[in-house]
């Protein structure tokens, strides 16, 4: 029996902790959260009053309503493939490691730690740039409230100062409200969900001028400057697809949940779906209501959602419910932040990182890995400063964000479809349905890694260029010359991979 089948078959009966152990890690985070925390983590930062309404700008260049409606309805069900293949996974090997230990474990053993190695960098790489994309977004929505309340111009570098503001605020609540931040997560589901019935039912039953429902869901738009039809279409799925991000959260927070082979499991699956049928019903409501295209479309507050609540319920009603919609991005950035120092402290507590030793450390306060709470924030602020000079920087770094997190997402997929039956199952799996399902998120992985490095807009201009494929392979090279100049001699060794740090002083 080899030492993965002795550890799943040994797994049943056991502790967390004991489970964790076995797995080679001591506990060292606080164990406090629930399966309902869990879950909360990854609705919170897939959050589709963020992702949905941050990118619907996009959407309405790139496809327009069509895109937007039957776009969300088809990534959805693709998401929920790839969420379904991820949740079982998480149930054999419920570490914040996540996907990088996940691929550890399902690779041939000769090139196992080669597998996870570049997991976790396209895992670190896709966390950081969605916390920079819904943070962004969220300055971007702060800025079209001030414009409308105190005439505030936005400008980028305005949106930059605020993008600024929001990483700190968001650093520091990860670092001293711990446990207002677990509270805060819990309050984030329901915010949402009485959120979108809220600003849906107002958008639905104020304004005297609806849209037609041929206009929801036949409408093309393209002003991308590309003359292929298929094109956009297919560039407009980054809309939902990149709302559909983060749910490597409730693997990620499995150290600190629970009940956790089943408990993280359930948090993906439940995310995906519940987000799924919210986000449609976001996107119809503020389809519907759309008063005007054009004026909308060139709103001077920048975003074109605050300017369909602005002309559909009136200056109070609308600004109210703005407020709602950037309160709610605001969670989502705190709970991904959150979500990406776990993945740093992990992934540095194998020394994957530079300056690991820094990364790992845990606060003996509070428990939580405070320095990688930093490391987060600094680095997306890093990724969002090229808007500045480029104007599709934040569509380059949702990009980014997406490909980083499915390819990250993907690859234990593969390896466990190409394990077949040897593949150890936790108390959480999909039966006969694993492989087939597999196959379908490696598939859907594949084609919008290829379709979100391509140009979006033309003409392709130094301020239009899509640098998502350059952040990629800048991280791919740094990774792959690290690994082969020092980490393949190291990296997830068997006298490396059970070390675990003690909480230090900070």
């Amino acid at each position: 029996m080899t030492d993965d089948a002795r550890a799943s078959s040994g797994a049943a009966g056991l502790s967390d902790e004991e489970r964790l152990a076995q797995l080679g890690y001591t506990q060292v985070l606080a164990r406090r959260m629930s399966a309902f925390s869990n879950y909360a983590v990854s609705f919170t930062i897939i959050s589709v009053l963020s992702g949905c309404l941050t990118l619907y700008l996009f959407g309405m260049i790139t496809g327009g309503p069509a895109v937007i409606t039957w776009g969300w309805v088809a990534v959805g069900l693709m998401t929920l493939f790839v969420g379904l293949s991820m949740a079982e996974i998480c149930s054999a090997y419920p570490t914040s490691a996540g996907l990088y230990f996940w691929a550890h474990r399902l690779a041939p053993p000769r090139s196992a730690a080669a597998w996870a190695w570049f997991t976790g960098w396209f895992n670190v790489l896709g966390q950081v740039a969605v916390t920079a994309g819904i943070d962004f977004g969220a300055a971007s929505f702060l800025g079209a409230y001030l414009n409308l309340q105190f005439g505030f111009e936005v400008t980028p570098g305005r949106t930059v100062l605020l993008f600024a503001a929001i990483l700190i605020l968001h650093g520091l609540l990860n670092t001293f409200g711990v446990r207002i931040v677990a509270f805060l997560n819990s309050v984030s589901v329901w915010w949402h969900v009485l959120g979108v019935a809220v600003i849906v039912g107002a958008l639905a039953f104020v304004p005297d001028h609806h849209q037609s429902a041929s206009f929801v869901f036949t409408k093309f738009v393209n002003e991308t400057g590309w003359g292929n039809g298929v094109y956009v279409v297919l560039l407009g799925l980054l809309m939902a697809q990149y709302t559909f991000t983060g749910y490597d959260a409730s693997a990620h927070m499995t150290e600190e949940t629970h009940d956790a082979s089943t408990a993280g499991p359930k948090g993906i699956v439940r995310s995906i779906w519940t987000s799924w049928i919210a986000g449609f019903v976001l996107l119809l409501g503020f389809t519907f209501a759309i008063q005007s295209y054009g004026k909308e479309l060139t709103s001077p507050t920048g975003a074109p959602p605050a300017q369909i609540l602005l002309d559909a319920l009136g200056a109070t009603t609308g600004k109210l419910l703005l407020l709602v919609v950037i309160g709610a991005q605001l969670f989502c950035g705190m709970a991904s932040v959150t979500a990406n120092s776990r993945m740093i402290y992990a992934f540095s507590r194998d020394g994957a990182l530079p300056f690991s030793h820094i990364w790992h450390t845990v606060s003996p306060r509070t428990r939580t890995p405070v320095a990688a709470v930093w490391l987060a924030a600094l680095a997306a602020l890093a990724l969002g400063l090229p808007y500045l000079i480029n104007s599709t920087a934040y569509t380059a770094v949702t990009s980014i964000a997406v490909i980083g997190l499915y390819i990250a997402y993907v690859i234990p997929t593969l390896l466990r479809v190409r394990k077949g039956d040897a593949f150890e199952r936790g108390p959480w799996h999909l039966g006969r349905w694993s492989v087939p399902i597999g196959i379908v998120s490696v598939t859907w992985v594949a084609l919008i890694t290829i379709l979100f490095m391509l140009p979006q807009v033309s003409p392709v201009t130094w301020k239009t260029f899509n640098y998502a494929p350059v952040a990629v392979l800048v991280v791919l090279g740094f990774a792959a010359t690290w690994w082969l100049a020092s980490a393949r001699h190291w990296f997830l060794a068997p006298t490396h991979a059970t070390r675990s740090p003690e909480p230090v002083e900070k």
